[in-house]
Formats: C-alpha cells, sequence, structure tokens
C-alpha cells in the first residue's frame, strides 16, 4: 500500500460510516418519490427529474454553509453532501431513463429530458447558492 492511501484509524471509519448512513438516508427519501410519482413509459420520469434538481438546489445551500458559514465538524459535509445528497440524487437512473426514452422511441422527449435535466440541475445548484448568500447576508461564522 502506498503511503497516504488507506484506512486512518478512526477518522476514515467515521466517515464511510456517516456516509453510508446519510446514502441510506437520501436512497430511502429518492424511494418515496418513485413511489408517489411512479414513471410511466413515453413520459418524463419526475421522480428522477424531481430528486436531481431538488437535490441540486440543496446541494447549493449545502455548499454555502459548509464552506462560507460554517466551521463543520469534519463529518457533516460527507454525511450530508456525499451520503444524503449522494444517495438522493441519481444521475446514473437519469441516464438509463434517457436511454430507455431513446429505445422506445421517444427521441424529442428523450432529448428534452436530457437538456432539461442539466439545465436545470446546473440552474438549481447557482439557486441554491444565490439564495443561501442571500440569507445568510455575508454573515461568516467563521469569524472572517
Amino acid at each position: 500500500m502506498r503511503a497516504g492511501v488507506g484506512v486512518r484509524a478512526g477518522g476514515d471509519v467515521a466517515i464511510v460510516s456517516a456516509v453510508a448512513v446519510g446514502g441510506a438516508i437520501g436512497a430511502v427519501a429518492r424511494y418515496t418519490l418513485t413511489v408517489l410519482f411512479p414513471a410511466a413509459p413515453g413520459q418524463i420520469p419526475w421522480a428522477t427529474l424531481i430528486a436531481n434538481v431538488s437535490g441540486c438546489f440543496l446541494i447549493g445551500i449545502l455548499m454555502v454553509l459548509v464552506t462560507e458559514v460554517w466551521t463543520a465538524h469534519p463529518v457533516v459535509r460527507p454525511f450530508l453532501g456525499v451520503g444524503i445528497l449522494g444517495g438522493y440524487t441519481t444521475f446514473s437512473t437519469y441516464a438509463v431513463e434517457t436511454r430507455q426514452l431513446v429505445a422506445d422511441g421517444d427521441l424529442a422527449l428523450a432529448f428534452g429530458y436530457l437538456a432539461g435535466t442539466v439545465l436545470a440541475a446546473l440552474a438549481a445548484v447557482l439557486a441554491g447558492l444565490w439564495v443561501t448568500r442571500l440569507a445568510v447576508g455575508g454573515r461568516n461564522g467563521r469569524g472572517t
């Protein structure tokens, strides 16, 4: 094993555990969306679109809070960002659903879903950043 690679006693175990627990929470939240908004052939997969766009908005909020406002515990960012929001968002399902729309011959819908999701997700991250910076009004919990 190379120097600097591997599990550090305690620290990595806590982070990996936080990511695992957060991922389970996020995945359950995403599954709940698929139950509430089941996908139908030839239609936009709303559950995935909602998860990805709302998750990107929340990632924008989180990034401002943990990098500009709070001095967070080292486990908070992996738990919330990689864990919960990583488990909640699902760009792999988005790719599979887009491929299925193409396979079903719904090319216009597939392209609209493909481009629309990326544009909406990017806009959501920027909106999350902007809204949070506006809400905190330049306050910085780090004393700077």
